[in-house]
């Protein structure tokens, strides 16, 4: 392992001052389209996530680890079956309240939005997933997991007992791992579970804070389709909102 990873471990999520002390490595990152190493969730019920490692090559791994920065919802409505690539929907949302596109307006009134309009009755017509930007022990920029369909209510269930609890996800570290589902038609799936490893402390707090405002703006400027690029070969289940690569 190099000497520069060794002093990131060894300084923990203490290192995420130094993106906030040097405005250099913000002006790195502007005018990038894509600023996020994106995660991988495996199809067909696979519990391995692909990581991005620092070769450029994804990496497997069965569980990460981090604080989650920050999350926000995710809308995005296709007139005609999705058969992959990167064209961007008809309609999306970056917050799940107010749509942008075809049809557009608020989204808990559109008629896409319900469920029973998906595929064969199935699910949504406009998918439902969530992004969770994570920041890595002893990195100072977080990473992107989008969350399929078939992984919101198990998110959504742990922030709910975070806020019972009077916390806020950006104040500890989160373990996700994968475990198989299967969908209402029989279709295996991988679904994220959470948990809470650790509060961090006063000083890691303090450090991290900064970041979170930074990833947040920094947010509403990644394009709505990030997620199928690459995906020329693949589509989408209309029920788990899942990429499945076609045989």
């Amino acid at each position: 392992m190099k000497n520069k990873e060794l002093m990131g471990q060894e300084r923990g999520y203490l290192a995420a001052a130094e993106f906030n002390a040097h405005n250099g490595l913000i002006e790195e990152l502007d005018g990038l389209t894509s600023t996020f190493d994106k995660i991988k969730i495996p199809a067909g019920g696979g519990l391995t996530f692909e990581v991005p490692g620092d070769n450029g090559e994804s990496e497997a791994a069965k569980e990460i680890e981090g604080v989650i920065l920050y999350h926000h919802a995710l809308n995005s409505y296709y007139k005609d079956k999705y058969t992959g690539g990167s064209n961007p929907p008809d309609c999306g949302s970056l917050d799940g309240k107010a749509g942008e596109g075809t049809p557009g307006g608020r989204c808990i009134n559109c008629p896409y939005n319900q469920f029973g309009t998906g595929e064969n009755g199935s699910g949504k017509a406009c998918k439902n997933k969530r992004r969770i930007f994570i920041l890595r022990e002893g990195e100072v920029f977080p990473i992107l997991l989008t969350l399929p369909t078939g992984s919101l209510k198990g998110f959504t269930a742990f922030i709910r007992r975070l806020v019972t609890k009077g916390k806020r996800c950006h104040t500890l570290v989160t373990k996700i791992s994968l475990k198989k589902a299967v969908s209402s038609r029989g279709i295996q799936f991988s679904q994220a579970v959470f948990r809470v490893l650790r509060d961090l402390n006063g000083e890691e707090i303090q450090a991290v804070m900064p970041l979170v405002n930074h990833v947040k703006e920094m947010s509403k400027n990644i394009a709505l389709d990030i997620d199928a690029e690459n995906c020329d070969n693949y589509t989408v289940d209309k029920e788990t909102g899942e990429i499945i690569p076609l045989v």
